[in-house]
């Protein structure tokens, strides 16, 4: 099974710049190898999409003196580039005017996860929102927006949660009593959301639990929402992508991924849990919940 072009991508990126650091080559010299610039080796070892040939990989592999080893890493590697992006890339791709700028990166990431970790501190994840909440927030974002253009953002978030159904596939959430309480879209659609996760707690790999509004001091309270993505082996190589932090704001995203941020971002969720409520204890507050909404 693919683990998805971004995923193969930052790999390979990772990879190539190894070696050509390991040689003591800048971009631009790299660049002469194969008659590109500066600008398109940067978008290569940064993972963004560009030309992975094998005539492109074997010169960069001769230039950076790179072993049978590593180049039979890169050339897999790129082939699984190519055969994603041959077969039109992630289903998302569908919905591709509706996703927001960078978001395409996320989902390819989120595709390949086998373990997200959410801290949200508003509103509930998207790969838990029932389809009415869902509508609400993008008419509350575009009040104007034609039915049919939330129709298919709602469609593009259903198709989301398929993952759900995946044993191997881990979901960690903490949420601040806000998002449980904020009506996004009124009552009975609060209601209706809530009832969803006490469902989606219910399966074995999905964890929801929620930091109560009486938790004084609570790290959570001064970081934005995040999400902790982790990957599995790659199927080609056997490599481990390092994990990522993905920081979604108002004007544009943020990928954290060097080591110290990740393990920063890391620890804050491990706080948060400890003072989180535990499953049980949190199935009990979003029940007395959808009940008050359900009045």
């Amino acid at each position: 099974m693919l683990t998805g072009s971004t995923l193969a991508r930052r790999a390979l990126g990772r990879e190539l710049k190894k070696l050509r650091e390991a040689r003591d080559m800048n971009q631009t010299q790299g660049g002469r190898v194969i008659g590109v610039s500066p600008q398109t080796i940067g978008r290569l070892e940064d993972g963004l999409p560009t030309k992975v040939s094998d005539l492109y990989m074997n010169a960069l592999c001769d230039a950076y003196a790179a072993t049978q080893e590593r180049r039979r890493a890169i050339l897999e590697l790129a082939l699984e580039v190519r055969a994603t992006r041959k077969s039109g890339g992630g289903w998302w791709r569908a919905y591709a005017d509706e996703l927001n700028a960078g978001f395409d990166h996320y989902m390819g990431l989120e595709e390949s996860a086998r373990r997200l970790a959410f801290w949200r501190s508003n509103l509930v994840p998207g790969i838990l929102q029932t389809a009415e909440y869902r509508r609400a927030i993008a008419w509350t974002e575009a009040p104007a927006m034609p039915p049919e253009q939330v129709n298919k953002r709602v469609e593009m978030a259903m198709r989301r949660q398929i993952r759900l159904q995946e044993p191997e596939f881990q979901v960690d959430v903490l949420m601040s009593e806000c998002a449980l309480r904020d009506q996004v879209g009124g009552r009975g659609v609060m209601a209706g959301q809530l009832l969803r996760l006490i469902d989606a707690a219910e399966l074995p790999n999905v964890s929801i639990r929620v930091v109560p509004f009486d938790v004084s001091g609570s790290l959570g309270s001064l970081l934005g929402s995040f999400v902790l993505l982790e990957f599995p082996k790659m199927s080609a190589t056997g490599l481990i992508e390092p994990p990522v932090i993905y920081v979604e704001g108002y004007a544009g995203d943020l990928y954290l991924e060097r080591e110290l941020e990740v393990r920063r971002y890391r620890d804050a969720f491990a706080e948060i849990g400890r003072v989180a409520l535990d499953q049980d204890a949190t199935r009990q507050l979003m029940l007395s919940i959808a009940k008050e909404y359900g009045q």
